[in-house]
């Protein structure tokens, strides 16, 4: 698909006005032919960034797309943000003010003597998000658009999950300071970014965090912003506020054509499915949702048929060459009412996960496999929500328990599974779901230091945890990890328990709900839970191969209210609920479906001291005893979402 019939004319730095006075500088691209700007009326689309509206990236997959194929494109800065003004106003997504600047910028598009009025959006991540929060302010000539990857509630899913802090939210604040405005004619603060960015393994271990001494300091905003991530670890005004929880503001959402696209290793899967499946229940309009077996930068990813460590096939890859070819059957249909189909075709495409021969591919990853398929709604009504209950020896059973009145007295009175989680030596993070935790590479004697100077700093940035699957075990540069690097089901503070060898296929569709029955030595600790694919030994990996799916945490502070803390009585018994984010994978005959629960799972999360002491302001660290009931009445189980056949 061409279609490129345009040449374009760039009118850079267009000052738009918001309604407080304050401009946004936007790059505008018109379609022109033979020499002349084309006058329109024409559709436009629009991106709204943090990231530098004339990226390459942005200009390459955007503007040099739609704009030869007849649309207008409108790339701009957020407040507070490279070309834009409102200088010291921008706090990385919290910012108050960016629903009705998107308000404002589509109706000033739609003012414009070349617009139809039609306005259509896209963006992948902050600028996602950004389309949701203007949709709540419902701009009369917004008509389409196409979120990805995108969090809806900081509180639930960007920053903090299940009551802990997603550290990945502290190495993000560094991706936004180090290009701050308010360090811009600063070379030595942006160096002391940089240095700082090339010891990001160091400076998670530097808890807890005080405001002025961390090295965001040099952009105070964006300081005060980690400070409310890390404080706040109850669910206050501030994470109520609409610019943090578009959620509870999803009844205002405006009822256009809207695509939701994500993957199951993004960090923001549960987010993706929550709101299309809003937005299906409340809209009239059109609404779809697509999740492949991506990370967070993984749909739009050139030629990436993999997550981490694990290779899903070909139909995996989508990049730009499919991305932007769907993106334009989207907006072809609502923009210029083009008949694409897009309205007649089934609204979710879901990649269910596995089905490969697990063996090693030619780029050494592990091949799982994986299919896409059509659905009508999410969640899968058809889903049977299967109960496996956690046993003794480490079993994961879907058997269901009996009393000790009918003769099971073993079951009945199985004796509880016991650990100890040490701060100081957490179980370290093996594949995962994050975005923006860089570091800096520091290239030393690779490149000629005159040469350094000169390459962007995205050239040199590195997650510091591989984002996707990957086999749990420790390994060498592996944040926390150790010698012997052994896998992390030998850990004595892993509790483990698995299925038999599955005799037939099962499918898990869906989100995960775990249910354990604790207690602890402390007043305060976390409990984590983890659904693993264990593949069976081949040549290639003879040990076999444990692949991480999807994990979460609970603070126990929090086991009751988000709202509210009420610590622990040590030895006293507690029920707690995990709930995982959303996965699809089908558990192949001869595979084992695992549970893990732990106390850590560092740096993905912040590490709990197990003392008790307000969020953020610990003074020490101590080890917490912890315990998992298993007996009848505290059957400690998981429901996993089987799609049957």
């Amino acid at each position: 698909m061409t279609g490129a019939e345009y040449g374009m004319v760039i009118f850079k730095d267009v000052m738009i006005p918001m309604r407080d006075g304050v401009r946004l500088a936007a790059d505008i691209y018109r379609p022109a032919q033979n020499g002349e700007i084309m006058p329109g009326p024409l559709p436009t689309i629009l991106i709204r960034t943090s990231y530098d509206k004339a990226a390459g990236r942005y200009v390459e997959s955007i503007a040099n797309f739609f704009t030869p194929r007849g649309y207008v494109t409108v790339q701009q800065d957020l407040r507070g943000r490279y070309n834009s003004e409102g200088k010291g106003q921008y706090f990385h997504t919290v910012n108050p003010k960016e629903g009705m600047d998107g308000y404002d910028t589509v109706e000033w598009i739609a003012a414009q003597p070349w617009s139809n009025g039609r306005v259509g959006a896209v963006g992948s991540s902050h600028p996602g998000l950004i389309q949701i929060h203007m949709a709540l302010y419902r701009p009369p000539h917004l008509t389409a658009i196409w979120p990805d990857v995108s969090p809806t509630n900081n509180y639930a899913h960007q920053s903090r999950l299940g009551g802990a802090m997603q550290l990945h939210m502290f190495g993000a604040l560094f991706l936004h300071a180090q290009d701050s405005q308010e360090i811009r004619d600063d070379p030595v603060a942006k160096q002391s970014l940089y240095d700082a960015m090339e010891h990001m393994r160091d400076l998670v271990y530097t808890t807890p965090f005080k405001p002025g001494l961390t090295p965001l300091a040099v952009v105070p905003n964006l300081e005060k912003t980690l400070f409310d991530y890390y404080y706040r670890g109850a669910y206050d005004e501030f994470w109520a506020a609409e610019c943090n929880d578009f959620e509870r503001n999803f009844d205002r959402h405006a009822d256009i054509p809207a695509t939701f696209s994500g993957g199951w290793f993004d960090p923001f899967a549960i987010a993706t499915t929550n709101a299309y499946a809003k937005m299906a229940q409340k809209n009239q309009t059109p609404q779809r949702l697509i999740m492949g077996p991506w990370t967070h930068m993984g749909m739009r990813s050139v030629n990436m048929s993999y997550a981490g460590d694990v290779d899903f096939g070909p139909a995996a890859i989508w990049g730009f060459a499919r991305f932007n070819p769907e993106q334009l059957r989207w907006f072809d249909r609502w923009l210029k009412d083009i008949p694409t189909g897009v309205e007649d075709e089934p609204p979710v495409q879901i990649f269910v996960m596995g089905g490969g021969d697990g063996r090693r591919t030619a780029l050494g990853k592990m091949s799982h496999g994986g299919v896409w398929r059509d659905e009508y709604e999410w969640p899968l009504k058809r889903t049977q929500q299967s109960t496996y209950y956690l046993r003794s020896g480490g079993l994961l059973s879907s058997e269901p328990r009996r009393g000790a009145d009918e003769g099971h007295h073993s079951v009945a009175m199985a004796p509880p599974v016991k650990f100890t989680y040490d701060p100081h030596h957490p179980v370290p993070t093996i594949g995962g779901t994050v975005t923006g935790y860089f570091e800096m590479v520091n290239f030393g004697d690779m490149l000629d230091p005159f040469w350094v100077k000169y390459l962007p700093p995205w050239v040199r940035m590195r997650s510091i945890i591989m984002d996707g699957a990957a086999h749990q075990k420790e390994e060498p540069g592996i944040v926390g990890a150790q010698p012997p690097y052994q896998p992390l089901a030998a850990r004595p503070d892993v509790l483990v328990f698995q299925t038999q060898p599955l005799e037939q296929d099962i499918e898990v569709t869906g989100k995960i709900e775990v249910t354990l029955w604790i207690s602890s030595s402390a007043v305060d600790t976390d409990f984590t839970a983890k659904l693993v694919d264990v593949c069976p030994a081949n040549e290639d990996y003879p040990a076999g191969y444990h692949m991480n799916l999807t994990d979460s945490i609970i603070r126990t502070r929090y086991r009751d209210s988000w709202e509210r803390e009420e610590l622990m009585e040590p030895g006293k018994v507690y029920q707690v609920q995990i709930t995982l984010p959303p996965t699809s994978n089908l558990f192949k005959t001869g595979h084992r479906i695992r549970l893990d629960i732990s106390s850590s799972n560092f740096p993905r999360f912040d590490l709990n001291p197990n003392t008790g002491e307000p969020m953020g302001r610990h003074t020490q660290m101590a080890p917490a005893h912890n315990t998992v009931y298993l007996d009848y009445t505290r059957p400690s189980h998981v429901v996993l979402p089987v799609v049957p056949g």
